[in-house]
C-alpha cells in the first residue's frame, strides 16, 4: 500500500535512539547497506530491503533524494517466490519418474525423495520471478515519528527488524497506551493511574 494511494492503512511508531552524526549520511549509508537485493536469478524464496519511493524497482539513494523537508520518504520491499504446491507435487513426479526408469528401479528411498524435493524447489526457483510488496514510510527527524503505510503483521515486524538493523534505532509502536505514555506530559501520579488501566469490553 502506498502513500499516494487513494485509500491506506497507516501504523504509527515513535523511532527510539539517536543517529550517529551526520544524521543524513548515516541514513543514507544504512539504506544503502541494506538495499533490496534482486533475487529472480537466484534459487531464494524471499528477499526483504529498503527501496526508492519514486523508483521502487530501481533504488536509488544518491544525493538526498529521500529527503524532503524535515522528512525521509523511503520504502521497504518484500519480495517473495510463490511456489505453488501442485506444480512442486507435478516436477516432483516427473523427476522420480524419470530416476526410476533411468535405473530400472521399483522405488525411490527416503533419502532420494529428500534430494528430488530439493532439486526441485531450487530449479522452480530459479525459474518463478519473485513477487514484489512495496510499502512506503514517512520518518520525520525532528519529532521522531514514523508513518508506516501498511498494518499487515507480517510486513510491520520486517520493518521493525530491519529499521534495528540498518540504523541502531528501535520503532515504538503507537496506540492510545503508548502515545499518552510517551507523548503526554503526565505527572507521577497519573502515570501510576495510566499503569494500572485495564482494557473494558464495551460489547457485553
Amino acid at each position: 500500500m502506498g502513500l499516494l494511494s487513494s485509500t491506506v492503512s497507516i501504523t504509527r511508531y515513535r523511532v527510539q535512539g539517536d543517529l550517529q552524526k551526520p544524521v543524513l549520511e548515516t541514513v543514507a549509508n544504512g539504506l544503502k547497506k541494506y538495499t533490496i537485493a534482486e533475487i529472480d536469478d537466484d534459487a531464494v524464496e524471499k528477499s526483504v530491503g529498503w527501496t526508492s519511493f519514486e523508483k521502487p524497482y530501481a533504488p536509488d539513494f544518491s544525493g538526498s533524494s529521500f529527503v524532503i523537508g524535515p522528512y525521509l520518504i523511503f520504502s521497504l520491499r518484500i519480495d517473495k517466490k510463490n511456489i505453488s504446491p501442485k506444480l512442486v507435487k507435478k516436477q516432483y513426479a516427473i523427476e522420480a519418474n524419470r530416476r526410476l526408469t533411468r535405473t530400472g528401479r521399483q522405488f525411490i528411498s527416503g533419502s532420494e525423495k529428500k534430494i528430488i524435493q530439493e532439486q526441485v524447489l531450487n530449479l522452480l526457483s530459479l525459474k518463478i520471478p519473485a513477487t514484489p510488496n512495496v510499502y512506503d514510510l514517512v520518518w520525520n527527524l525532528e519529532n521522531r515519528s514514523l508513518w508506516y503505510y501498511t498494518n499487515l503483521k507480517t510486513a510491520n515486524e520486517e520493518l521493525e527488524s530491519l529499521f534495528s538493523t540498518s540504523f541502531a534505532l528501535s520503532l515504538i509502536r503507537m496506540f492510545p497506551y503508548t502515545s499518552a505514555a510517551l507523548t503526554a506530559d503526565l505527572s507521577d501520579s497519573q502515570k501510576d493511574i495510566l499503569e494500572r488501566l485495564a482494557p473494558v469490553d464495551f460489547r457485553t
